[in-house]
């Protein structure tokens, strides 16, 4: 059962090994991007996907930096926390070019709520075509908060999408709205029959788990081929999870965080409740993590077996070290630079690339010096 940290936890953690400092280097590729949120790489060294949170889809190139915007991305709603998210290549993008984006966009009364959906990337790299919108939250509840909306495919090539509460906890607990889900989708955009809600009335039969406030991360475990995610607490409280089919996070019914008054969250019954999932890692003090990767490139072996997660309100990189299941240690990186952490990914050379959510936001590559 995951427990907090205690002062002497806490302290040997803070001083362990791990925690020394090691060679980090860092290559900034690209500046002048207008609070980018996420980043894919395109096959046959072609580059870089990334989306820009006011709604443009723009191409990296190294020797070629960043492309005007793209064509065909969809009118996004950019207020707040909202605007153009996540970008994810399809698994079989090879054939058929497919690219998905999730975004909000407004509805009823000023509100808006996340959607997902996808287009065509052309040959030549510089639109988008027969942009379908495959799922959106109804009716609208954000303001711009709590959108969440993070893409991952998992190794069967289903689509997980990560649909933040909109700042309306109790819809977390509701199984027919799309507040606070995880929802699960075949390539093509159906729902999988084996879903676990599929069939049970007055449900949304796209769920897969239930009980999020405000995902940021998303990513498949390439060791146990298991879908992870991280979220937002409200004062404190931020989570890792494995996602397990049908299963309930809690929220607002158990979370280790308070609400932004220091008072107990509306509705909550404490850190474990009968009948929720524990995260297997959170954080007493809000990171404010976001974007995360898993490392397992031969490239920086001592980072083997890590999970490097950015961080929007410490302004550094977090790298926890797993042994299976299980946090075993945990490492500031790039605090020096004091910038929000957006996107963390791998990439295909085994370096790490990160984004930065400034409105001078920049595209980093970051590794470990010989």
């Amino acid at each position: 059962m995951f427990k907090p940290l205690t002062a002497i936890s806490l302290v040997a953690l803070l001083f362990s090994p791990m925690a020394l400092s090691e060679n980090v280097t860092v290559e900034e590729l690209q500046d002048g991007l207008d609070h980018p949120w996420a980043l894919a790489f395109l096959p046959d060294n072609q580059g870089i996907l990334i989306s820009e949170r006011s709604g443009a889809l723009r191409r990296w190139q190294a020797g070629k930096g960043l492309s005007a915007p793209l064509k065909g991305v969809p009118k996004v709603w950019a207020r707040s926390q909202g605007g153009l998210l996540d970008v994810v290549l399809a698994p079989d993008f090879a054939s058929s070019r497919r690219v998905w984006l999730s975004y909000t966009r407004e509805q009823a009364e000023g509100r808006a709520g996340a959607a997902v959906g996808y287009g065509r990337l052309s040959e030549d790299y510089q639109a988008l075509s027969d942009f379908h919108e495959v799922i959106r939250q109804q009716p609208g509840l954000s303001s711009g908060a709590n959108l969440g909306t993070r893409m991952a495919f998992d190794g069967n090539g289903d689509l997980f999408v990560a649909f933040g509460d909109n700042f309306q906890a109790a819809k977390a607990q509701d199984l027919n709205a799309l507040q606070g889900k995880i929802v699960r989708l075949k390539a093509d955009g159906s729902i999988p029959p084996d879903n676990p809600l599929v069939g049970k009335a007055g449900t949304r039969p796209e769920i897969w788990t239930w009980g999020m406030r405000n995902p940021q991360g998303l990513a498949l475990n390439p060791w146990t081929h298991q879908m992870w995610e991280s979220e937002h607490g409200p004062r404190g409280g931020d989570e890792v999870n494995i996602l397990r089919k049908g299963a309930n996070y809690g929220w607002p019914l158990a979370t280790w965080g308070v609400d932004y008054s220091g008072e107990k969250v509306s509705g909550s019954k404490g850190g474990e409740v009968e009948g929720t999932l524990q995260p297997i890692w959170h954080w007493q003090i809000s990171p404010a993590i976001s974007g995360m990767a898993f490392y397992n490139s031969t490239r920086f072996p001592q980072w083997q077996n890590s999970l490097f997660i950015g961080a929007l309100k410490e302004k550094n990189l977090i790298r926890l070290s797993l042994n299976g299941e299980r946090v075993v240690d945990q490492q500031r990186l790039l605090a020096d630079r004091g910038e929000r952490i957006r996107d963390v990914r791998m990439g295909p050379d085994g370096w790490l690339y990160l984004l930065t959510d400034e409105s001078n936001g920049k595209l980093l590559r970051v590794g470990l010096a010989p």
